[in-house]
């Protein structure tokens, strides 16, 4: 079976193509920049030893329709594809962002669910638009191809209410639905269950605490394999420091900014969106340019990799208070898989919670799970390379069998 998993945000549709026989990749690529003059699409296909073959497409792709007009068309062409028609592609899997209370699980897609995530674009402004153009454009263009909806949502649905209510006038979450969500369910979901077939244990008798470090950021407490709490909020804002975003700040900051320094709400929502985080602590979002900077002297971005790893440490403490007892701590995302001195910071002085980093295993690099713990610590310390789209893609395909 095959199944193509797609990933579409304002300007740019990310896809991958997968053989599920062998959880392989057989094409990927990326529409980068649409609507202006330097849009590019990248296309790699595998080849029979494995290889990649890179084609680029350069030129003004003017909007969403035409950039998967163009996907469709690199899919389909024999000096592109690896697929002879695209009716051997089974089903198509989108991400999408925010799939709110509605939906705690991948689902078919049918106009009951394109309205209900159209529902939902208020808490996802702009994620939820985007995610459902490249659904609404997909069945325009290849309508006989069933489709399902992935939320980034759903894995945090198992959360109580004393972790997703927020104290504040009730009738706000009964009407409006404002409460706590959580972010990259995907991505937390894989890495846990990944984690789980490398202890040798069922998911549902494990408990975790998974944590996605990229330019965005978040944790998850897993208890009995379900999540019952995550820092991620009613939007991404929240919880951790990330590359440009604050994280948690006090909040009447807001107040603060609109009453002494002028600043509009949507100057406000720029600030803590796009400028804040590693960016506004020591100017770069990048945390190879942080950690280059730091080494180097600066104390500014030594100050914000105190912070950030600072933040990461007093959820670790919160989620173990939280959980009682704790079998594996999981790092994962472009920073928590290549970045050995943020995960050794953030772990430092948690000996008394059996959580001890080795420095020499945590250095070496490696493919696949490792175990970065010192030797007979209960609590494993594992760095687990996470696969969204693979996990798209297995959600995909399990809900179409059961469909």
């Amino acid at each position: 079976m095959k199944i193509l998993v797609i990933n579409t945000g304002s300007s740019s549709i990310k896809y991958q193509l997968f053989e599920m026989d062998q959880d392989q990749v057989l094409a990927t690529g990326m529409v980068e920049k649409i609507g202006e003059s330097g849009s590019i699409m990248t296309h790699q296909r595998r080849l029979e030893d494995g290889q990649f073959q890179k084609t680029a497409l350069e030129g003004r792709i003017a909007n969403h329709q035409e950039g998967f007009q163009h996907i469709v068309s690199f899919l389909g062409d024999p000096e592109h594809s690896v697929v002879k028609d695209r009716s051997e592609i089974s089903a198509i899997g989108h991400r999408v962002v925010h799939g709110g209370e509605a939906f705690h699980a991948p689902v078919v897609i049918d106009e009951k669910v394109i309205e209900a995530i159209r529902e939902n674009i208020p808490l996802a402004p702009l994620h939820n638009p985007a995610n459902l153009m490249g659904i609404e454009l997909t069945k325009e263009i290849v309508p006989d191809i069933p489709q399902v909806a992935v939320f980034d949502t759903a894995f945090h649905q198992t959360i109580p209410k004393r972790s997703y209510l927020y104290a504040i006038p009730f009738e706000l979450y009964e009407k409006h639905r404002v409460r706590k969500y959580g972010f990259h369910g995907t991505s937390h979901a894989y890495v846990a269950e990944r984690a789980a077939d490398y202890l040798g244990k069922p998911l549902k008798e494990l408990n975790l605490i998974t944590i996605h470090l990229g330019n965005g950021a978040s944790m998850a407490a897993l208890q009995n394999g379900e999540c019952v709490d995550t820092t991620m909020g009613m939007t991404p804002l929240s919880g951790l420091v990330m590359g440009t975003r604050s994280g948690d700040v006090d909040p009447a900051l807001p107040f603060f900014l609109a009453e002494h320094l002028g600043m509009t709400l949507k100057e406000i929502d720029g600030l803590l969106n796009k400028e804040s985080g590693l960016k506004g602590l020591c100017g770069t979002n990048d945390m190879r340019e942080v950690i280059g900077k730091k080494e180097a002297g600066d104390e500014q971005a030594s100050i914000a990799l105190e912070i950030y790893a600072y933040r990461i440490k007093t959820y670790i403490g919160a989620y173990f208070a939280a959980l009682g007892k704790l079998d594996a701590l999981i790092f994962t995302g472009g920073i928590g898989e290549n970045a050995p001195y943020i995960r050794e910071v953030s772990c430092q002085g948690l000996e008394k919670l059996d959580i001890e980093i080795d420095s020499e295993r945590n250095n070496q690099r490696g493919d696949g799970i490792r175990e970065i713990n010192t030797s007979g610590r209960e609590v494993k310390v594992l760095v687990v390379p996470t696969n969204e789209e693979l996990k798209i893609a297995q959600e995909t395909k399990r809900e179409i069998e059961n469909y």
